[in-house]
């Protein structure tokens, strides 16, 4: 019996909706690089990008456990000596680009190089609850119902 490997021209990929309002930031992105990847479908090949397309909306609107939002911290550094910058995930929530936390989350659980960077162009994160990609008629995927961890209900 020999393995099967999925060839890049044989794959079928799907639309996958999110919403993540409520939902807890690290569960939503551990999901969301296993759909990216293709860990989820039987056909998983490790050297071929046959995951599927992810829109996550309401980016916003996602939330950390226990005291994250004040005491997580990401860093950046300029180039420059002594330019290292630190911004706490509050911050960031706050400020004009709220997707990015979840953008990097997802980011940092994919593998480095050529083809993590494939799959992260399957990644669609947006800040609202609208996004321009109805046409491809996503269907709606609800982690909140998977695991009652993954919604922090207060």
């Amino acid at each position: 019996m020999t393995t099967y490997s999925t060839k890049p021209a044989e794959v079928e990929k799907k639309w996958v909706l999110i919403d993540g309002s409520g939902l807890v930031v690290g569960r939503l992105a551990s999901i969301v690089a296993m759909r990216l990847r293709g860990k989820h479908k039987p056909t998983y090949t490790p050297h071929v990008d046959d995951g599927d397309n992810v829109i996550v909306v309401n980016a916003e609107k996602v939330v950390f456990t226990g005291r994250k939002l004040q005491q997580k911290v990401y860093y950046h550094h300029t180039g420059y000596p002594g330019g290292i910058k630190a911004r706490t995930a509050a911050f960031i929530l706050n400020g004009k680009h709220p997707e990015r936390i979840v953008e990097k989350a997802v980011e940092r659980m994919l593998p480095r190089g050529p083809l993590g960077r494939r799959q992260l162009r399957n990644l669609r994160v947006y800040a609202g609850p609208d996004h321009p990609h109805e046409a491809q008629q996503p269907e709606k995927l609800d982690l909140a119902a998977m695991n009652r961890k993954n919604v922090r209900r207060d």
